[in-house]
C-alpha cells in the first residue's frame, strides 16, 4: 500500500519543485521559457519576504506533484488565492494526487478567508479542463492575457 502525504513545501523541496516545473514546461511545449534561477526561486518562496507558497504531494517519500500559489488582490473581490501551477508527474497522473492537491488549496482558501481561487488553463489542455469542471469551475471568456518582460 502506498503512503501518500500532502504537506506544505519547505526550502529543501525547491530542487525537486524546479524539476517538476521543467516537466510542466516541457508538457506545455515551452521548456525554453523556464529562466528562473534556483537561488531566485528559493529566495522567493523561503526568504525574508516570501511571495509564493506551495503544497507538495509525496508517494512513498518521493515528491510526485505540487501546487504553487500566491495572493492576488482583486479590487472587486478582495484577496484571492492565485494558483500559479499544479502538476503531478506523468507517471502518477490518474491516481488522485491532483485531487488531493486541489482539495488542499480549497481548504487553504477557506482557512485564510480568501474570497476565491483563480488560475489559468491552456485551451488545448483537455484533461485539465475536464478536471476543473468536476469542481464546477467557471471559465472566463473575453479576457486576454497580457505581460511585459524586463529584458
Amino acid at each position: 500500500m502506498e503512503n501518500i502525504i500532502v504537506r506544505r513545501a519547505v526550502r529543501e523541496d525547491c530542487p525537486r519543485l524546479l524539476e517538476l516545473i521543467r516537466e510542466l514546461a516541457h508538457f506545455e511545449k515551452a521548456p525554453h521559457e523556464v529562466t528562473v534561477t534556483p537561488e531566485h526561486f528559493t529566495e522567493s518562496g523561503f526568504g525574508p519576504h516570501p511571495v509564493w507558497w506551495a503544497f507538495v504531494v509525496s508517494v512513498d517519500g518521493n515528491i510526485e506533484g505540487f501546487a504553487l500559489y500566491y495572493i492576488r488582490y482583486s479590487t472587486w473581490k478582495g484577496q484571492r488565492l492565485y494558483l500559479e501551477d499544479i502538476i503531478v508527474t506523468e507517471e502518477m497522473r490518474g491516481r488522485g494526487l491532483g485531487t488531493i492537491l486541489f482539495d488542499r488549496l480549497v481548504a487553504e482558501m477557506k482557512e485564510k478567508g480568501f474570497k476565491g481561487m483563480v488560475w489559468q488553463v491552456l485551451d488545448w489542455n483537455e484533461p485539465a479542463i475536464k478536471f476543473y469542471k468536476k469542481y464546477q469551475a467557471s471559465f472566463d471568456a473575453g479576457w486576454i492575457n497580457c505581460s511585459v518582460e524586463n529584458p
